[in-house]
């Protein structure tokens, strides 16, 4: 939907009703996984560009061309894969790291099936380019500066932003990893439930699968480095939330976080404008200094959720929370 065309909010009920329409009965439940995973030459170690014959655009395009994936432009550039059958998509992370967002799926077998035939499919197609793909919480070789950028223009914006926030933040952009999982609630109580639970395991989950122990080819004194650099990347929109463990916390409750939250960007006419550090409160009393009068959809609403970075989040696009961890080898 192009923020033309998506509903304007008026109100700060508005926006609660738009994590609240994210419910779903029992029976529509379903898991979804985001897979990410570090692309590298495999004579040179090198991480891959976006360009050339051995490339992040030549790994796009063979999926295009031989799995008939449909390509996301972004102005000449292709920038991601939706699936053939529309559920699941391809996407570029800052730095390269390749990402599938899986479709929703019934059950935790069903999602192996999908991510085992997604490295398959990878690897295929990878190979004879010799580009292989490691799956760690944390880029073990290469330095910040030799690490290629992606050409989406929301990144240039975080980019430029993260470098005024904690001195982790262009390391979580660029060298860091992680596998997702999103889950369905059927009301605010559930929903309450599941982030909650999952919140209290996040720090279990990052010991079990902590695999970030190296930085620039030396051990760094961590096993999770990646859980390290959560520490001090950007804490308005980061980390574990107490919040939500006291009593009354939901849908307004978590409202009120997001739009204290600063804005990155607002998506117009397919340019991301930087609105970088701007209160979304002030767009919805439109009064946000770059459009002046203008007030902001439910599709600026939906793309604000996603640059929020806590442990666990209610993102509005799958209608779900998320489970963030580090994961292993592919």
């Amino acid at each position: 939907m192009a923020p033309e065309t998506s509903p304007l909010i008026e109100t700060r009920d508005d926006l609660i009703y738009a994590l609240e329409r994210g419910c779903k009965p029992k029976e529509q439940w379903r898991i979804g996984t985001e897979h990410e995973k570090f692309p590298f030459l495999s004579d040179t170690l090198e991480r891959v560009p976006y360009e050339g014959k051995r490339s992040i655009k030549a790994l796009l395009e063979g999926f295009r061309d031989r799995f008939h994936w449909t390509p996301l432009m972004e102005g000449d550039n292709i920038i991601g894969l939706m699936a053939p059958n529309g559920n699941g998509s391809i996407s570029l992370e800052p730095g390269g790291q390749f990402e599938l967002s899986g479709a929703p799926l019934e059950n935790i077998h069903d999602t192996y099936e999908e991510v085992h035939d997604h490295l398959m499919q990878v690897r295929e197609i990878a190979d004879p380019l010799g580009i292989g793909f490691l799956g760690v919480g944390f880029d073990p070789l290469h330095k910040l500066e030799d690490v290629p950028i992606m050409p989406k223009g929301r990144y240039k914006i975080m980019r430029e932003y993260m470098a005024k926030k904690g001195k982790y933040g262009r390391d979580m952009m660029f060298r860091s990893c992680t596998i997702q999982v999103n889950l369905d609630f059927s009301d605010e109580a559930d929903m309450v439930k599941k982030l909650r639970t999952s919140m209290a395991l996040q720090p279990i989950a990052t010991a079990l699968f902590a695999t970030s122990p190296f930085t620039e080819g030396k051990p760094n004194g961590y096993q999770s480095f990646r859980s390290q650099i959560w520490t001090d990347t950007d804490n308005e929109r980061a980390g574990i939330l107490p919040f939500v463990f006291e009593e009354g916390f939901g849908f307004e409750q978590w409202v009120d976080y997001a739009l204290d939250v600063p804005m990155y960007f607002v998506y117009r006419d397919g340019i991301y404008h930087d609105v970088a550090g701007e209160s979304f409160k002030d767009f919805l009393d439109g009064k946000l200094p770059q459009f002046p009068g203008e007030k902001p959809t439910v599709l600026d609403w939906e793309t604000h959720l996603t640059t929020i970075f806590p442990e666990v989040r209610i993102k509005q696009l799958w209608k779900c929370a998320a489970l963030m961890v580090d994961h292993g080898v592919c």
